[in-house]
Parts: structure tokens; C-alpha cells; sequence
């Protein structure tokens, strides 16, 4: 298995949004969350199943895909999820737009933790709601963490939704019980429900770190909380268009549901079949993908700290680094980088400028290959 990590399908001259956005330059593609490996064999086998079958009408999800996700989260995390807590979704970021309707009025207030995830801070404008954005605390250095009393100084009395990235994306961080406990009771006492995004969750790649579902801390918190998972980014099926939220509230439930009637489609047909074939059966591609995953970041680190400048949150979840070039003096480092023959994720995106994010799911040669580049870059800028 990790020979197929080592030469991974060539992606260029594909409909690749990833490898595509560079096509005509010898740019290496490091921005999207978009591993470049094949997806495991039991859901390529599920999709050539379900297509050899030939008729592609509306579909709906089957108890395979209900007992698939219930029974991963189970075996996982020790998280019972009851059937009728789901509402299936075509994407993460739909999850984030009907979150925002389902939970207030137009103009009241989105928290959100910067650095994060770029549509955290697009999709609240966009639904009518304001983003009130919060700092995370720390640094690359000092380590990130989820600091509710820096939370709560900056904290809008409008917020009524708190957006949560769990595990985190860019920073990686595997947020701690302690935190999430703390976390959660300022959100209660400031009457705010809580969208957990954790589609990084089987991401986990720290040996002796467990990703905690926050719904499972307190049935209070359950009550209060959306959330988000897929097997988009686990599993690298992200262009099959399957998610769904866990919402155990019936009202709260019901709100979500009504804000997505007539605007968000259903699940993809051929994306439901490939879910359930990765949470039932992708479990010993996915131990060789995390160990693989492992190897890069640790390759990854080793040659940073090596280079003046640059920093590198230490990444305990997702195949996602964080990188501070503040120290370089770049007016756009994503653009000087860029020139060096290097396509990151634009940390002013995230909330963050001076940063960028890179993307490690490649191959280990491919990814030495942006090292040596990185390596050559720096050393130009501060000749």
C-alpha cells in the first residue's frame, strides 16, 4: 500500500482543480485540501458497481450508508449516533451556510477563531450575518490554543452561532478536552449554539492524541451543537458530495432542515455509495495513509527548522502545515513564493497575512521537491 502512496496517479492534464490552477506553469500545487492519492480500493470498487448498474435517477441514503457512518463514529470515538440526528448534505460549506440561517435572524453575529478556514469568514456576509472574528491564541512558536478568556474579551453580544474547525484547519491543532470543556460552557452561557466542523476527525496523526466529538462531552452541549463530518477529506473523495450533519436536538434539527429546503441539494448518488464503502471498509488504507502522512510532516518540520525566517505549527491533525514567513519582510509572500515554483494557500485568506498553509498529502518525492524549492527560495530572499 504505501508504494501506492510513493507513486500516486498523475493528476496533470485532468479535470484536477488542484493540479489545474497551474497547468502552464512548473508550479508544484500545495493550496487546496486535496491529497493527490488514490481513493481506497473498496470505494473505487463500490463506485464501479454502483455505475455498472446504469441507471443514475434521484436517489436517497440506504441503511448501509447510515450504518457505515454511525458505525465509524461508534468504533472511532465511542459516539452513538442515532439514525434520525442526520441530515444528509452535499458539502461542508452548505453545512456552514444553512447553520448560519437555522440559528438567528439576518444581521446577527458568526463567531469565528482566526486563523481558520477561509469560508468561515465568507459564508456568514453571504447568509446576511456578520462574521465576528476572534483570535486564536498563540503563535507557531508558543503553540495555538483555544483560549476561552481571550474568546470572551472579544466576544459581539449579536453572536448567536459559534463556528468551530475541530480538529483545526490551518493551524492543526487536536483541541484538548480541557479546552473544548471551557469552550463549550462560554457558549452556553452566552446562549450560542455551536457548528463543530470535523471532517479532519480519522486526521488525527499525533500517536497518543484522540479527537473528541464535542456533542459528546455533555448532553447540554449536544443539545447546543451542529455537527459537521464527511469522508471528503479522510478518505480523498471530496468531488463526490457527501456530508451530513448530527444535530440530536429535534428543534434545533428542524430549524436546520427548513433552512435547507428548496436551497441545498441532496447528496450525490455515486458519493453515497463511495461513503459508505470508506467508513465500512477503508479502515487498513486508512492506518497506511496516516503512517504515511506522518513521514511527510515529519520530512516537512526537519527541513523548516532548518530555515531562517520560517516557522511551522507543529501539525497533530489533517495533512495541512502552517507556515509564519512574517520574519522574511514579504510584501505578498504567496505571490514571491509563487515565483519560486511553489502554489500555497494565501494566509491572508485565513485571516492570517504573513502566512501560508502547504499541503503535504503528495507524494514523499514530490514533497522533497517542494522542500529543496522552499530551501532555495528563502535563501534568495534574505541574500
Amino acid at each position: 500500500m504505501t508504494s501506492g502512496f510513493d507513486h500516486p496517479p498523475d493528476r496533470r492534464g485532468t479535470d484536477s482543480l488542484k493540479w489545474r490552477k497551474y497547468a502552464q506553469d512548473d508550479v508544484l500545487p500545495l493550496w487546496v485540501a486535496d491529497m493527490d492519492f488514490a481513493s481506497p480500493p473498496a470505494v473505487v470498487a463500490a463506485l464501479q458497481e454502483r455505475a455498472a448498474h446504469g441507471v443514475f435517477g434521484y436517489g436517497e441514503p440506504v441503511p448501509d450508508l447510515v450504518e457505515a457512518v454511525t458505525g465509524a463514529m461508534d468504533e472511532a470515538f465511542g459516539w452513538r449516533i442515532e439514525p434520525d440526528w442526520i441530515v444528509w448534505l452535499p458539502g461542508l460549506v452548505s453545512g456552514l451556510s444553512v447553520a448560519c440561517r437555522a440559528t438567528g435572524e439576518p444581521g446577527l453575529g458568526i463567531g469565528v477563531a482566526a486563523p481558520v478556514y477561509p469560508p468561515f469568514l465568507r459564508v456568514p456576509p453571504l447568509m446576511d450575518r456578520k462574521t465576528v472574528r476572534m483570535p486564536l491564541a498563540g503563535d507557531n512558536v508558543q503553540g495555538w490554543r483555544l483560549d476561552t478568556d481571550l474568546l470572551e474579551a472579544n466576544w459581539d453580544p449579536d453572536v448567536r452561532l459559534f463556528l468551530l474547525c475541530h480538529p483545526h484547519n490551518p493551524v492543526g491543532r487536536v483541541w484538548t478536552e480541557s479546552e473544548l470543556e471551557d469552550f463549550a460552557a462560554l457558549c452556553l452561557a452566552r446562549d450560542a449554539v455551536i457548528c463543530s466542523d470535523e471532517i479532519h476527525n480519522q486526521l488525527v496523526l499525533e500517536p497518543g492524541l484522540r479527537h473528541r466529538p464535542l456533542a459528546t462531552l455533555d448532553p447540554e452541549i449536544a443539545r447546543r451543537t451542529i455537527t459537521l463530518l464527511a469522508p471528503s477529506k479522510t478518505f480523498n473523495i471530496a468531488g463526490l458530495g457527501c456530508s451530513l450533519a448530527v444535530i440530536p436536538e429535534p428543534t434545533l434539527r428542524r430549524r436546520f432542515d427548513r433552512a435547507r429546503a428548496g436551497i441545498v441539494p441532496d447528496p450525490n448518488v455515486l458519493g453515497m455509495h463511495a461513503a459508505a464503502a470508506a467508513w465500512s471498509a477503508g479502515g487498513g488504507w486508512l492506518a497506511e495513509l496516516l503512517d504515511y502522512l506522518r513521514g511527510n510532516r515529519d520530512l516537512l518540520a526537519g527541513r523548516v527548522a532548518g530555515l531562517s525566517g520560517v516557522t511551522m505549527a507543529p501539525v497533530e491533525a489533517t495533512y495541512l502545515a502552517w507556515l509564519d514567513v512574517r520574519a522574511l519582510g514579504l510584501d505578498d509572500p504567496h505571490a514571491t513564493f509563487l515565483k519560486h515554483g511553489l502554489g500555497f494557500s494565501d494566509g491572508a485568506d485565513f485571516g492570517a497575512p504573513g502566512h501560508l498553509r502547504l499541503n503535504f498529502g503528495c507524494s514523499r518525492s514530490l514533497l522533497s521537491e517542494a522542500c529543496d524549492r522552499l530551501d532555495r527560495a528563502v535563501a534568495l530572499i534574505g541574500s
